[in-house]
């Protein structure tokens, strides 16, 4: 594991954003709504094919996490206010998540 997959903190950002800050300086801040449609659970993901299970319309707009821990010393793990809390979240796929590191590969180095 490296730091750039390992999280310092962890903390509310607004109304409807989460900000871990990675190990490695960089800080990622996270729509709360996208992390919980990119759950990949078997409820959420169909295991064998990969095709997506979760229907984006029955996810409320104001979903958010209600408890975040860590599993591990590699994931997280969400418990939403939509009472979804089976998913786990490695940390290299939340790195991968990032918003900024998406849109601008050479912002992971940032």
């Amino acid at each position: 594991m490296s730091d750039a997959t390992t999280p310092k903190s962890i903390e509310q950002a607004g109304e409807d954003s989460l900000l871990i800050r990675w190990n490695d300086g960089h800080d990622s801040v996270y729509p709360v709504r996208e992390l919980r449609l990119a759950c990949r659970c078997a409820r959420c993901i169909e295991e064998t094919t990969g095709r997506p299970l979760l229907d984006p319309a029955s996810i409320p707009e104001g979903v958010r996490p209600v408890r975040v821990t860590g599993v591990g010393r590699y994931a997280l793990q969400f418990e939403w206010s939509d009472g979804h809390d089976t998913g786990i979240y490695p940390f290299d796929h939340l790195r991968a998540l990032c918003p900024c590191c998406r849109l601008e590969p050479a912002a992971r180095h940032h």
